[in-house]
């Protein structure tokens, strides 16, 4: 694992450069908006995240893509689609991420910003033995906060 120093969200521009596939490059800018160009989000992520695991960055990067893929075929991601532009509740939320059972749901952790609330971010938490394998049951670890989503928040209708 690289000796990566510790990188903070406002410097995203001072994490190394990842050196990412100009193959994986392509497929990262089409499901993380902000990857490449001058926001360096790609670079904070494998900074913080990537190197935890040990990966290369095509096989980091290859692995949140597929992820992503799975999580959008999904009935979260079907329960998102259908709800783009709505207010929906975190209850509303569970009973759709249960569909791996029922100690997924507290895998999820939902960030809200703004007021009408909005879901800026979905976190999920996985067991990282099984990251190389398509989400099961046995993926979904809890995580300690559920995240600052009060009882309504809207799903922006930008989409995914």
């Amino acid at each position: 694992v690289p000796n990566m120093p510790e990188v903070k969200a406002n410097r995203k521009c001072q994490a190394a450069e990842t050196g990412l596939s100009l193959e994986m490059a392509n497929k990262l800018n089409n499901v993380m908006p902000g990857s490449g160009g001058t926001s360096c989000l790609e670079r904070y992520e494998y900074a913080k995240h990537g190197v935890c695991f040990g990966f290369d960055p095509d096989s980091y990067f290859g692995a949140m893509v597929r992820l992503n893929g799975e999580i959008k075929r999904s009935p979260v991601g079907d329960f998102l689609a259908k709800h783009y532009g709505q207010t929906v509740s975190p209850a509303d939320f569970a009973a759709v991420a249960r569909a791996w059972g029922p100690q997924s749901v507290k895998a999820f952790k939902l960030t809200c910003n703004g007021n009408p609330a909005y879901l800026t971010e979905m976190q999920i938490s996985l067991n990282a033995a099984t990251i190389n394998a398509p989400l099961a049951t046995s993926a979904f670890l809890p995580q300690p906060h559920p995240g600052n989503c009060g009882a309504q928040f809207i799903l922006d209708k930008v989409g995914h």
